[in-house]
């Protein structure tokens, strides 16, 4: 499946996006803050497309200029959610490339992702989060409507090996 906002495609992943991906994943200034180690190689990237991009509702973040990815977008829902959710609740997780900072491409991949995950899956909440003093990340869950729940203080993150404080936010579906 694709998703189109005015700028951007949203779609699945391809191993032949491995060069992209590696190319924004090596820079220090984007995984870790998002919760996830700097890709090592263009191998390392490829492995990633195979195993963690490859999850259902997963999208690369084109431009539709040129269908390169840039960044990357996803619902995980339910109990396969780093929250543990009901199966009628998702978990939205994102980043893009250094290059693609400030023009507001997130918050438009997210608000589609958004429509997406309440109209067609029919979700009825959306969780968010963000580690302490990513100011970026909470600024663009801001744009998208998403509002303080909670924070999680001193939880040891995984995939990093550290500890950190987590913010989470939520948004719920509009009644019609």
């Amino acid at each position: 499946m694709e998703l189109y906002t005015q700028r951007l495609i949203l779609r699945p992943w391809n191993l032949d996006d491995a060069e992209n991906l590696y190319q924004y994943a090596k820079n220090p200034n984007v995984g870790p803050v998002a919760g996830w180690p700097v890709h090592t190689s263009v191998e390392n990237s490829r492995e990633i497309i195979r195993t963690v991009f490859s999850e259902e509702e997963t999208y690369a973040v084109c431009l539709k200029t040129d269908h390169q990815a840039i960044g990357c977008v996803a619902i995980t829902i339910g109990a396969r959610s780093n929250m543990k959710l009901p199966d009628d609740e998702g978990e939205i997780g994102y980043w893009i490339g250094e290059p693609f900072w400030g023009q507001g491409l997130i918050p438009e991949a997210c608000t589609e992702l958004i429509r997406h995950g309440f109209e067609d899956l029919k979700l009825k909440r959306l969780w968010c989060g963000y580690f302490e003093g990513n100011e970026k990340s909470r600024r663009a869950q801001e744009k998208c409507g998403f509002v303080y729940h909670h924070t999680n203080k001193d939880m040891h993150w995984e995939l990093m090996d550290d500890i950190r404080t987590e913010h989470v936010t939520v948004l719920e579906r509009k009644k019609r």
